[in-house]
């Protein structure tokens, strides 16, 4: 699969967390946790559970930090 996003990050699934409609998916890419906010349908079509390897794949054209 070829992407045009430039932000690839690579990891374990740590958990999958259902909701009503949403699943919050996070992913361990070496110490750091990246959490995703998808449909349940997306986690049941992408077949994700906690172990199996996963990327998150940034597509943003702004980053806004705040402190």
């Amino acid at each position: 699969m070829k992407l045009s996003a430039r932000n690839v990050l690579t990891g374990t699934v740590i958990s999958v967390e259902v909701g009503h409609v949403t699943s919050h998916v996070k992913i361990d890419i070496g110490g750091a946790i990246v959490t995703a906010a998808i449909t349940n349908e997306a986690v049941a079509d992408l077949g994700l559970k906690e172990g199996d390897r996963a990327s998150a794949i940034i597509k943003a054209s702004d980053v806004i930090i705040g402190v």
